[in-house]
């Protein structure tokens, strides 16, 4: 497997199935120092746990507290906002992710506010007026703390990118993740300059989603797994440009040298490099993953850009 410095910039690594948990029942024992090894040697060099509530910014802050190569998130994800409302003070409950994140960014590792944004498919979570309310709330946080977005747009595009439009003004930059809008959603995320648009296995799925990838341009792009979700299947367009494969198993017969049938991970996301490459007609994946890289740098790292060895900027990069 050649050598590739790769971000993964979404990873539910508190999610159940890394303890080994599948609708509610255990099937294995928690596996996430196996996950992780796998990603460090395919060439994953970072990766950012993502929160999507209080509970669970607080758990993906303990997680990347247990290795120097892993970052997280601090927010509310849409579908969840309605904690803020169930908590019975919803200032209190923001004040506790403030402090939270704060404390993260001392301990140089919370490096972006979310995820956050809007998800109009899965309403009967937490209703459109609700999820707006606190999707703007949370740029106070990225203002504060000057800490870019991440942020989750679904179904919504008009109402998000108002909304971004209204606050661009509050925060520095930040990247929608796991895009899977239409080429008029694309458009209108990369009218805004400081904003990224991350591509995982839910935005290769069908041919209409590489059509619309191929109008992103790639200094605009990062890449992810979701894991434990938005894995690559071998139905999926984009599958065929895949070339590096894991040995995979089924829950129920858990091998922790292999990976688990339909379980993302974060090693995945080499595959992930590999279909934008295939679908753009780039040969040499080293330098699409060196412009992904410093796409990804530029907004999470700003201060290891001029100091990380590998990642030069430059033409080679298309930057």
């Amino acid at each position: 497997m050649a050598k590739l410095k790769l971000i993964d910039i979404a990873a539910n690594l508190t999610d159940g199935m890394f303890k080994g948990i599948y609708n509610g029942k255990q099937y294995h024992v928690s596996d996430i120092a196996e996950v992780l090894k796998r990603a460090w040697e395919a060439g994953v060099e970072r990766i950012i746990v993502t929160g999507g509530s209080l509970k669970e910014s607080k758990e993906a802050l303990a997680i990347a507290e247990t290795d120097g190569r892993l970052f997280c998130t601090v927010g509310v994800h849409p579908t969840r906002c309605k904690e803020f409302e169930e908590s019975g003070n919803p200032e209190h409950y923001f004040q506790e992710l403030v402090s939270l994140a704060k404390e993260g960014v001392q301990r140089g590792k919370v490096v972006a506010i979310g995820e956050c944004g809007l998800d109009y498919d899965r309403l009967q979570f937490c209703p459109a007026d609700v999820q707006k309310q606190y999707f703007e709330k949370q740029f106070e946080l990225a203002d504060a703390l000057r800490l870019p977005m991440f942020l989750h747009m679904r179904a919504a595009g008009k109402d998000f990118c108002d909304i971004i439009e209204q606050n661009r003004h509050r925060f520095i930059s930040g990247v929608a993740h796991s895009f899977t809008g239409c080429a008029e959603d694309r458009d209108q995320l990369l009218k805004f300059d400081n904003l990224f648009i991350g591509i995982n296995g839910c935005s290769l799925k069908t041919v209409e989603n590489l059509q619309v990838l191929a109008g992103i341009p790639l200094e605009r792009m990062m890449i992810e797994t979701d894991a434990p979700y938005c894995e690559i299947r071998s139905t999926h367009a984009g599958a065929r440009y895949i070339k590096s494969m894991w040995s995979s198993k089924k829950k129920e017969k858990y091998d922790p040298g292999c990976t688990v049938k339909n379980r993302n991970e974060p090693c995945f996301v080499r595959q992930v490099l590999e279909v934008v490459a295939g679908q753009r007609g780039i040969e040499d994946v080293g330098i699409l993953a060196k412009t992904l890289y410093a796409n990804t740098c530029r907004v999470f790292f700003p201060h290891d850009l001029d100091t990380m060895a590998g990642v030069v900027l430059g033409d080679d990069c298309n930057i």
